[in-house]
C-alpha cells in the first residue's frame, strides 16, 4: 500500500527526572545513522502493509508496561525457560521481524552498540508518523534486560474497568491523562478478536448500526478480527474519540473512557482537536518510555534481540 504523506515535525518533551541518564541524539557519535536505519526499516514495512503500525504501538507499550522499556518481550522462549512471550496478553503481538531487520543492520554498521530496547522505541516513533501522527524526539541510552520471564506480565485486559485502569497505570508512574491517551491513542489502529468483544457485542447500548456490523463480521469461523477504530481504522488520529461519544466503541475499555465522568472530558478534548490528541499521544509515549528504563552498565546491548548474549 502507498505511504501515507506526513508533515515531519520535530519536538521534544523534558522530563528531568527520568531523562537523567537518557539524551536525545544518544548514538550521533558511536552510531551516527542508527536513527535513520531504524526509520528506513519500518518505512519499508509500512509501504508493504500498514497494520505493522499497530503491531510496533502494541510492541512497544507491551514491552515497557512490563518493569519498564528493556526489550524483555523480545526474548524467544526455550525448552524448560519460558520469556513473556509465553504470557497471554502477549501472543497477538507481532512484528518482531522489523526489529530483527532493523537490528541486522545496526549490527553491521556499528556493532554492540545500539540496544533493542531502543530500536523498539525508535521503530515505534517512526511507525507513528507514517500512520499520520506527529514526529517527536526520542531519548535513547536505553540497555536490554537479562531477565524475561511470563510472571512478570501483568497487562491490563480490555474489560478492565476504569477505576482499574487508573490504579494499574498509576502503578508504573502514569497518571489519569497518560492512561487514556496511551489508551486510546494504542487502540486508534490495530485490530481485535471477536473472542475480546463479546461483552461489547451483547452490549444493548452499542450504536445500532455498529451493533450489527460486528455480529456478522464475528460469524465467520476461526475467530476473526474486527478494527478497533471504525472511522479512521489505519490512520493515528482522533477517530476513535469520536466513536466512543457516539457508543461506537468496539472494545469495553475504550467505551468506558467515553462514559466515565473522570476521563469523558479528556476524550472531549480530543475529539474536538486532532492536533491537540497527537500532540499528547506523543507526549504520553515518551512519558511511558522514559518512566523506567536500563542504563550505564545495567543489563546488555543485545547482538540479537532474541537471545541474551550469554545465550541462556
Amino acid at each position: 500500500m502507498r505511504a501515507i504523506a506526513v508533515t515531519f515535525f520535530l519536538f521534544c518533551f523534558v522530563f528531568p527526572a527520568a531523562l537523567a541518564q537518557l539524551k536525545y541524539g544518544f548514538y550521533s557519535r558511536s552510531c551516527p545513522h542508527a536513527e535513520s536505519i531504524v526509520t528506513n526499516v519500518v518505512a519499508k514495512h509500512f509501504r508493504r502493509d500498514r497494520s505493522i503500525a499497530a503491531d510496533l504501538v502494541r510492541m512497544h507499550f507491551h514491552d515497557c508496561f512490563v518493569k519498564g522499556c528493556d526489550a524483555s518481550l523480545l526474548i524467544d522462549p526455550k525448552p524448560g525457560r519460558p520469556s513473556e512471550k509465553n504470557a497471554g496478553p502477549n501472543a497477538s503481538v507481532d512484528g518482531y521481524e522489523i526489529i530483527d531487520e532493523a537490528k541486522k543492520q545496526l549490527e553491521a554498521h556499528c556493532p554492540h552498540t545500539v540496544s533493542c530496547a531502543d530500536v523498539v522505541t525508535l521503530a515505534t516513533r517512526d511507525a507513528v508518523t507514517l500512520a499520520g501522527g506527529l514526529r517527536y524526539a526520542v531519548p535513547t541510552g536505553r540497555r536490554d534486560s537479562l531477565r524475561s520471564n511470563p510472571a512478570d506480565v501483568n497487562l491490563p485486559g480490555p474489560t478492565i474497568p476504569v477505576t482499574d485502569a487508573i490504579q494499574a497505570f498509576g502503578a508504573v508512574g502514569l497518571n489519569l491523562f497518560d492512561m487514556v491517551t496511551l489508551v486510546i491513542g494504542g487502540h486508534t489502529i490495530g485490530v481485535i478478536h471477536c473472542s475480546l468483544i463479546q461483552d461489547r457485542i451483547a452490549d444493548p447500548a452499542m450504536e445500532r448500526t455498529l451493533n450489527a456490523k460486528l455480529r456478522n463480521q464475528c460469524r465467520a469461523p476461526n475467530d476473526p478480527t474486527v478494527f478497533l477504530d471504525q472511522r479512521t481504522s489505519f490512520k493515528v488520529d482522533n477517530g476513535l474519540c469520536l466513536e466512543v461519544l457516539r457508543q461506537r466503541g468496539v472494545l469495553r475499555i475504550d467505551q468506558s473512557l467515553g462514559l466515565d465522568g473522570r476521563t469523558r472530558g479528556i476524550i472531549m478534548s480530543y475529539a474536538k482537536d486532532n492536533a491537540l490528541f497527537n500532540r499528547k499521544f506523543a507526549q504520553a509515549l515518551v512519558k511511558m518510555g522514559t518512566r523506567r528504563f536500563l542504563s550505564g552498565r545495567a543489563g546488555e546491548i543485545r547482538k540479537n534481540c532474541r537471545v541474551f548474549n550469554n545465550g541462556h
